[in-house]
């Protein structure tokens, strides 16, 4: 017998029972292993910090995965495990802190030598894969920023006789997000399975013209089951989806083999933080036979601020109010956990209704443990039972056994989990509104399990409007600045918006022209124009000017009051982008003729113009109203607006069209 245990682990445990008693443990103390080998048996235990319990939170307790080397694992607290063959293994622990405020302990591989074998090997846990599908995967934690996890990717024979081979593939960092979330630190392969190319998919797949089923439950493109792609459409709709991904060559794979590819991810630091977002990893598997089906599984995980196995979460939950309609159906999951030490005979689960959400359109997707509704169950048959009012809703498992997960005996992790998935619809009036929603969990008569508050969003979006409007006022300036007689302007701010928003507004009015008599005087000379004979009879001087101008609002504040009300403020920029002046003489004269008739001609002259770009600018302050559909669509709108440098005001009248 071979025992891993020495003094320098009975040192550190009691070293961490009395620094735990005097203060608090710091969370950089890093996982040990404690290993008893007796031939191919290996007893394990970790040896771990103590927890420190958040306030108000259950009891604080630690969640395991094991991996033993030879491509199996476990999530048992105290695995024992039995090798298959002689040689050298590396075994790593992965503890999770669930109610905890440190760290998850970061531990290092402990190698073994197996020298012999006695006993006959044991395998995984079973319950790894649903139904008939050929592929699963699980992740020992739930994504946190900073912290690694681990995924395990099972694949198995889908049955029949003969062997199978394909291509191996997963999609990670999807898209929709602007930041990546995870880096791969490592892929530990133990049967065999090497690295490839996309490229490489096709070349082994069948060609583009052969159409595969998706199968298994977990199919789910565009959330079809039923349809069906190309090979080549089904790798190109995912690289649009994802910017990452990994192929793996799978040969030989027999009739009834499961096997396990196990992938280190590390978060990455500007990993996406919002702890209602749900990323997903997605793997295929492309048999190389035309006649298999793709088998398809999606991973889909909640961004956690901390590690607590009761938990709620929204998917899509940032929604594009532009497209959305009163039909839209949400879909929400309530995971939970029975931590206790004992079975639960009763789970109820209660879940808060956002008012703009309508309880009575519940319609449930999925639940576990799997049992029949109560309205057709027999007196103390297992069964799950809702109860649907104005502002909640209830779920109530009666009459089940659900393990605790600290429960005598107990190795599955799985065993004391269920869920219920929903979809709801949105109420008669869609306001543009961020909604929550939060669930209340009581296991049996314990106190209740609060969970986190998942969170519904809308998207900004960009509304983009025209402007049409005639301005009118007074001032020193014959001239005044800002918004002319006709002005044609254009709008940009954020879609139907209900509450505070910001908008931006530029005009470019259309060409002002004012011609002012500069002096005046009356003359009695005579004068000849050509071979005729004229008394003048005045002389007048004008300034014609020609200015273009536009007008900037870089900063408009405005509220929606209702649906149809809504009132702003801000500041106006207005700029005299082209100006032009010239000067015109009159002359008014008076033709004598030779019958002594009369004749009065004016006779005008043009000097050169003289043009000037940006020739000057002054600000204004303007409140405004709007009457009509102010969040999208036609409105009228009034502005008053006061001038600083050339003290004046001016209104405004106006329509706009918010798209």
């Amino acid at each position: 017998m071979n025992k891993y245990t020495g003094a320098a682990t009975v040192f550190l445990v009691m070293a961490l029972s009395a620094a735990a008693q005097q203060k608090p443990v710091p969370d950089t103390i890093p996982a040990g292993i404690d290993i008893t080998l007796e031939n191919n048996k290996a007893s394990l235990s970790a040896v771990l910090r103590p927890l420190r319990q958040i306030a108000g939170a259950p009891e604080a307790f630690y969640t395991y995965f094991w991996e033993f080397g030879d491509g199996t694992f476990s999530f048992a607290p105290q695995p024992v495990h039995q090798f298959k063959d002689t040689g050298d293994y590396e075994i790593r622990l992965y503890a999770t802190n669930n109610y905890d405020d440190g760290k998850a302990p970061k531990g290092k591989p402990r190698k073994i030598k197996v020298k012999k074998t006695m006993y006959a090997a044991t395998g995984n846990p079973t319950g790894f894969f649903q139904g008939s599908d050929m592929l699963a995967m699980k992740a020992n934690r739930m994504p946190k920023p900073g912290e690694e996890m681990v995924t395990v990717i099972g694949y198995r024979h889908p049955g029949g006789a003969g062997s199978v081979s394909g291509s191996l593939l997963m999609f990670y960092n999807e898209k929709q997000f602007s930041q990546k979330n995870f880096v791969v630190a490592d892929a530990r392969a133990y049967h065999g399975e090497r690295r490839s190319v996309m490229d490489s998919v096709l070349a082994f797949a069948p060609t583009e013209e052969l159409y595969l089923p998706l199968a298994g439950p977990s199919a789910g493109i565009a959330g079809n089951a039923e349809r069906t792609a190309t090979v080549a459409a089904l790798l190109d709709e995912k690289k649009s989806m994802f910017r990452e991904q990994h192929v793996w060559r799978v040969e030989n794979l027999r009739a009834g083999e499961e096997k396990y590819l196990f992938l280190s991810l590390e978060t990455t630091p500007q990993m996406i933080k919002d702890t209602n977002a749900v990323v997903t990893i997605s793997t295929l598997f492309v048999p190389d036979d035309p006649l298999m089906p793709v088998s398809q599984y999606n991973l889909e995980m909640q961004i956690v601020a901390s590690h607590d196995p009761n938990r709620m979460q929204l998917k899509n939950r940032r929604m594009n109010y532009r497209f959305v309609r009163k039909s839209k159906e949400l879909s929400y999951k309530v995971q939970f956990q029975n931590t206790g030490r004992g079975p639960a005979s009763k789970v109820s689960i209660g879940v808060a209704v956002p008012g703009m959400l309508n309880g009575q359109t519940l319609e449930i997707t999925g639940f576990s443990p799997k049992c029949i509704l109560c309205d057709s169950a027999y007196e103390r048959q297992s069964c799950l039972d809702t109860v649907v009012r104005k502002d909640s809703i209830f779920f109530i498992f009666n009459n089940i056994y659900l393990k605790g997960l600290r429960q005598e005996g107990v190795e599955d992790e799985d065993s004391t989990k269920g869920f219920v998935k929903y979809r709801i619809r949105f109420s008669k009036e869609l306001k543009k509104l961020p909604f929550s929603s939060q669930a209340s969990i009581v296991f049996d008569r314990n106190a209740p399990v609060i969970t986190n508050r998942s969170k519904g969003r809308w998207m900004p979006g960009i509304s983009p409007g025209i402007i049409m409007g005639y301005g009118i006022g007074s001032g020193k300036n014959k001239m005044p600045f800002g918004l002319p007689a006709g002005s044609l302007g254009f709008s940009i701010s954020t879609y139907a918006p209900y509450r505070v928003y910001l908008q931006a507004e530029a005009y470019l009015g259309l060409q002002e022209k004012n011609e002012t008599l500069v002096s005046f005087s009356r003359d009695q000379r005579d004068t000849s124009i050509g071979d005729r004979k004229f008394i003048v009879q005045g002389r007048e001087n004008f300034e014609i000017v020609s200015r273009t101008t536009m007008d900037v609002v870089p900063l408009h504040v405005r509220y929606n009051v209702t649906s149809w009300l809504g009132a702003g403020a801000g500041a106006m920029l207005s700029v005299v982008v082209g100006e032009k002046r010239q000067d015109k003489k009159v002359v008014t004269a008076m033709e004598l003729s030779a019958t002594g008739t009369a004749t009065v001609e004016k006779f005008e002259r043009l000097a050169g113009a003289v043009k000037e770009s940006f020739a000057a600018a002054d600000g204004a302050l303007f409140a405004d109203l709007n009457l009509g559909m102010v969040r999208a669509g036609p409105s009228l709108g009034v502005r008053v607006l006061q001038y600083l440098k050339d003290p004046q005001q001016r209104v405004f009248f106006y329509g706009i069209w918010r798209f």
